[in-house]
């Protein structure tokens, strides 16, 4: 089980990092859309 959760993650490393950025981004968004109100 545990070689298979390792090939596993090694095969799609480069989609969790793009998801992690995606994520971090959509929080980015969600921060700066809760601030315009007070900045306007």
């Amino acid at each position: 089980m545990i070689s298979q959760l390792k090939t596993t993650l090694h095969n799609t490393q480069s989609t969790l990092l793009q998801d992690a950025i995606g994520a971090a981004s959509l929080m980015v968004m969600l921060v700066v859309a809760l601030h315009l109100p007070g900045l306007l």
